[in-house]
């Protein structure tokens, strides 16, 4: 079996193929061990013209567009583009896949294009955002992109859905048809209209822009969520998206420079939008960080348990939440929100709704945990952050949160820098005046 054409390939080029697709070229030969030896090259020949990959392909410095040139002479199925990423993504057979990587000089990885799901696990007060608010900072005029299955137009986010993007179903007005994506939404900028203000988040009047990358069921791949950040990044002064909230991620396999969405989220970053990241639901144990939460650069969030109490002697760290170190051994997540029995918004007759039918709180709300939910929680205090110093760059955004974290007397591997406390970016303010 070594001596097929496609492990050989592999073998002779390591460096520009991940490790799954390296599983699937071992894979591809499984069948030939109960085929004759005499037959085996021309049924060879076969499959790797009808066995198809979905791959992303990353191309190395300034040669964006020659590489894509070469895989466009493919005449490959579903190509994508995404130049600000230097990446594409297509569905490509194994012999094209061969021929890409054995011929095209641009070409500086191919990766398998994996699935990414939420990170759900089956609050405002805790973290003192109502501090900020008492000084009038709402998160007005700051813009947060939710990248995740879409929002529902919820009466508590009226009028200030100001953009949205379906990479799933390819439709123009806001839905959400899983119901994670408004129960963020609803985390980060809920307004409390529908529960006379019980219900409301840190940044309850910063607007919205709805970017669906996941499907119904919650899940999506690589290169869907590349091509939410890619559009965020291209329409940034469009909709003057401030932050990116993305409560999903996948296993992480490869090291942080070598994974192409933490690739993306850092030029996100890069091009000043403040990146927020699930850290995951996989804890206690070590070493369960998810991607991109891997990334250096961006506010990895972890979950707090909050015990449905403003108090925040009694608090502590979930135990779904995921711990470090990162696959980089660094230390992740970044800071603790509240993440346990969180209550937001409700998408009517989304999966959510449907499947979890016990979670509805009255009629338009709902309780879910997770990092998921810990991540546009701590969107939505950056987004008050900003309204009171919108000149502030992602690394001093990230200074400041960090700075603002109460110690829970946890390895760092576990709460990061802590517990944040908004109250804390009041002290903040009054030092930088």
């Amino acid at each position: 079996m070594l001596n097929f054409s496609m492990i050989d390939l592999v073998r002779r080029n390591g460096k520009k193929v991940d490790k799954n697709i390296r599983g699937e070229m071992v894979n591809f030969y499984r069948p030939f061990r109960y085929i004759p030896c005499f037959l085996q090259s021309s049924i060879e020949r076969v499959r790797k013209k009808t066995k198809k990959l979905p791959v992303v392909i990353k191309f190395a410095p300034d040669s964006f567009s020659s590489g894509l040139n070469d895989v466009k002479e493919t005449k490959c199925r579903s190509l994508r583009e995404y130049p600000s990423i230097s990446c594409c993504s297509a569905k490509l057979s194994v012999k094209n896949i061969e021929h890409l990587i054995t011929n095209c000089n641009h070409i500086q990885k191919v990766y398998l294009d994996r699935k990414v799901t939420t990170l759900l696990d089956t609050a405002s007060p805790a973290i003192n955002a109502n501090v900020l608010k008492d000084n009038g900072l709402t998160g007005e005029g700051v813009t947060i992109a939710v990248i995740d299955t879409g929002i529902h137009p919820h009466e508590d986010l009226q009028d200030r859905i100001i953009g949205f993007k379906d990479f799933v179903n390819r439709k123009s007005d806001p839905y959400d048809d899983n119901g994670h994506g408004t129960h963020c939404a609803g985390d980060a900028a809920g307004n409390g209209l529908l529960s006379n203000g019980q219900y409301q988040a840190p940044a309850s009047q910063a607007n919205l822009v709805g970017v669906k990358v996941l499907d119904k069921m919650g899940a999506g791949s690589l290169s869907t969520v590349i091509e939410g950040i890619e559009w965020c990044i291209q329409h940034q002064s469009e909709y003057n998206i401030d932050i990116l909230s993305l409560s999903l991620g996948s296993d992480a396999v490869a090291p942080a420079e070598d994974d192409p969405v933490v690739n993306a989220v850092e030029i996100a970053w890069d091009n000043g939008m403040v990146v927020c990241v699930a850290a995951g639901n996989s804890g206690p144990g070590e070493q369960t960080i998810a991607s991109p939460g891997i990334s250096p650069k961006v506010i990895t969030v972890g979950a707090a348990d909050d015990n449905n109490t403003v108090d925040r002697s009694d608090d502590s760290v979930a135990d779904f939440s995921s711990r470090g170190p990162t696959i980089d051994g660094l230390i992740k997540p970044d800071l603790l929100t509240p993440g346990v029995d969180i209550i937001s918004l409700r998408a009517p007759r989304s999966f959510l709704d449907k499947t979890n039918k016990a979670a509805r709180v009255d009629t338009h709300y709902m309780s879910l945990s997770g990092t998921s939910m810990a991540t546009p929680i701590c969107a939505g205090v950056i987004a008050q952050l900003l309204q009171r110093d919108p000149n502030l760059t992602p690394d001093q955004v990230k200074e400041r949160l960090l700075d603002a974290c109460d110690d829970l007397g946890q390895s760092p591997h576990i709460q990061g820098a802590g517990y944040l406390n908004a109250s804390d970016l009041i002290e903040d303010f009054a030092n930088v005046e």
